[in-house]
């Protein structure tokens, strides 16, 4: 969608006619027509007034929805609190009474047990089959999990940051990948979500 289209689009959706669009802006229907067939583009000053009118930000008059899309920052989401419990079956009874519900799910090798309310899950990690995994290595006792869209973008994106020390992204399994991140207590922020391997990778 060009730039002539995405007036169109915010002047009908705004419920204006081109000359009405016209009045307000100072400037002659023909110029509208024009500008919304790619025949001529708007000056700055009119652009930055269409933006007032249809109240939207200046890039989304001028650029593509791609290009919106890689400029602002993704979104990233909580998907998990994860404990690490010392005695994991003590731990399973404690919550189930403190959140008046059975466990939802549990993993049958006791590694792991869920419990989801509130639209969130509360997931409980034996600590004894963590050695080896990636908490190891600390006095954490808790582990947010976290999910963005794309995993390499937001590793790069913190990494420039430094706001704390960090893993390389690993392979839990074929769609599972993530990296750690720690905060300054040495918490564990685990962010998990989409990964496309490079070439080198997918030929390891």
């Amino acid at each position: 969608m060009g730039l002539g289209s995405r007036i169109q689009k915010f002047r009908i959706d705004n419920g204006l006619t081109q000359e009405q669009l016209a009045e307000m802006l100072s400037i002659s229907r023909q110029s509208v027509s024009k500008w919304e067939m790619d025949q001529s583009l708007p000056e700055i000053d009119k652009v930055i007034m269409m933006s007032k009118l249809f109240s939207v930000g200046t890039d989304e008059l001028l650029l593509e929805d791609e290009e919106i899309k890689n400029l602002r920052p993704q979104e990233i989401h909580l998907g998990s609190i994860y404990l690490i419990a010392r005695d994991f079956e003590k731990s399973i009874s404690f919550y189930e009474q403190l959140l008046s519900m059975n466990v939802s799910t549990r993993n049958c090798g006791n590694k792991f047990a869920e419990f989801y309310f509130d639209n969130k899950c509360l997931a409980l990690m034996n600590e004894d089959s963590l050695p080896g995994h990636h908490y190891e290595g600390g006095d954490h006792k808790f582990v947010l999990n976290f999910w963005v869209e794309d995993l390499s973008k937001e590793y790069c994106r913190l990494k420039e940051l430094k706001i704390g020390e960090m893993t390389e992204i690993e392979k839990v399994n074929e769609g599972y990948y993530y990296f750690n991140v720690f905060d300054p207590d040495n918490n564990v922020c685990e962010i998990t979500g989409g990964y496309n391997l490079s070439e080198e990778e997918m030929n390891e």
